[in-house]
């Protein structure tokens, strides 16, 4: 078990949690005031929120199992 690789993986996974909650939220706001002038910046903000949420999931997840089972040989 690798200690470095598992605490990045868990700082990733903190992320990750935070993103995932925040990236709904800014596209709920952007969605309930369609007429506003800031529409579309905080539609895309969001939508960028809620894809680096996805990236994070997806390394974190990677990152713990390196650390948990050791790198893959090839």
């Amino acid at each position: 078990m690798n200690t470095e690789d598992l605490q990045k993986g868990l700082k990733r996974m903190s992320i990750f949690i935070v993103l995932c909650f925040i990236g709904p939220v800014v596209l709920h706001q952007a969605f309930k005031n369609e007429g506003h002038p800031y529409f579309w910046p905080v539609c895309i903000i969001g939508g960028i929120i809620c894809i680096a949420s996805i990236f994070y999931g997806f390394w974190g997840i990677k990152t713990l199992l390196n650390g948990l089972l050791g790198n893959r040989k090839n």
